[in-house]
């Protein structure tokens, strides 16, 4: 049984358009999710421990302020394309287009005004909520006008995040959320001790500015293989790391299939990732500094939260030979990934 409640969130400034801003919590007999109106953004998630005590395991802000300063994308559902594309360029069917740039030299999460920083139509659902909204076309620089959902269920000790998009004009679109987890909660200075494994045996070798090079390098002999269970700030450590911010290149099906595994001994918590998409970003924290203050004054340095974003490939969209991120009308973009909490 899944319970979904609404309340206010806070006001948009004139600025951004104006507008009211609503929590929807979602709850089961496992979770508790609370998530935005303003970018899709999933601001809380209680997970119990083995004990039974629960605690929020997502990175984040106590009020809508936080969400509107700048800030990593805690929580949020990022677009038209996540992630980087070189230089903010494409050509699509002989035309080429310009986007912002926002990361230099590139264009990274659908520019400076993408799907994170805009307001979304709620629908309440028996088990969750659904969120929509229009794409304009040309908005950020991207043809066509595209029709987007994501949708948020709860299924006892499992998050769901399906997306669907449908397109007036061949596209590329490539959807995911950016949660920074931490499976200690929020807060804990960082994620040394938490042990992943990531069903890849291929990733992605990135130049200096994390756009990937072209090739689809094996993991065996490298610190990029972790298909078997490895201790984070160990492995950081024995391989003179400064961090994970990589694509890893899964089973290319559209079926759901198994990629990723976070387990924290001393809570119990584990996490598993399963999902429809091609490629799996493990993101360290890398880039959080202190600078920023979260929920219940919690400070966020570097490596105090960890992304498992699904998605396709980065610059997929210049390089043809990794999985396609076009949508042509007619076709209709639909991906899922589940989040499923366990205690071990």
């Amino acid at each position: 049984m899944v319970s979904v409640s609404r309340s206010a969130f806070g006001e948009l400034p004139a600025g951004l358009g104006g507008g009211a801003v609503e929590k929807f919590q979602l709850r089961s007999d496992q979770l508790r999710v609370d998530v935005l109106t303003w970018g899709c953004t999933v601001t809380a998630l209680e997970v119990p421990d083995r004990h039974g005590r629960s605690a929020d395991v997502v990175l984040g802000f106590d009020d809508l302020q936080g969400y509107l300063q700048l800030q990593p994308y805690f929580g949020a559902v990022v677009g038209r394309v996540a992630n980087r594309i070189a230089k903010g360029t494409f050509t699509l069917d002989g035309k080429k287009y310009q986007l912002p740039i926002n990361r230099e030299p590139n264009s990274l999460h659908g520019g400076i005004r993408g799907f994170d920083k805009v307001l979304w139509t709620p629908r309440v659902l028996a088990n969750g909520v659904e969120f929509s909204r229009v794409s304009p076309d040309g908005e950020e620089g991207y043809p066509g006008e595209l029709r987007v959902w994501v949708t948020y269920t709860l299924d006892s000790g499992e998050l769901v995040i399906n997306y669907r998009a449908q397109t007036s004009q061949p596209t590329p679109v490539n959807l995911t959320n950016h949660s920074y987890f931490n499976l200690a909660g929020q807060g804990s200075p960082d994620i040394y001790d938490h042990e992943i494994t990531i069903d890849a045996d291929a990733f992605l070798p990135v130049d200096e500015t994390l756009i990937p090079t072209g090739e689809v390098a094996p993991v065996q002999g490298t610190a990029f293989d972790l298909q078997k269970s490895v201790q984070l700030g160990r492995h950081l450590q024995e391989f003179h790391l400064q961090g994970f911010d990589h694509n890893f290149c899964l089973n290319r099906t559209q079926d759901k299939h198994f990629c990723a595994r976070v387990q924290h001994a001393a809570s119990g918590r584990v996490l598993d990732v399963s999902t429809t998409q091609p490629g799996l970003q493990f993101y360290t924290g890398n880039f959080l500094d202190g600078s920023l203050h979260g929920k219940g004054g919690s400070v966020y340095p570097r490596h105090s939260g960890f992304c498992l974003e699904t998605q396709h490939w980065p610059d997929s969209v210049n390089q043809p030979h990794f999985p396609s991120v076009l949508l042509r009308p007619g076709e209709e973009y639909n991906h899922t990934t589940w989040f499923k909490f366990s205690v071990a």
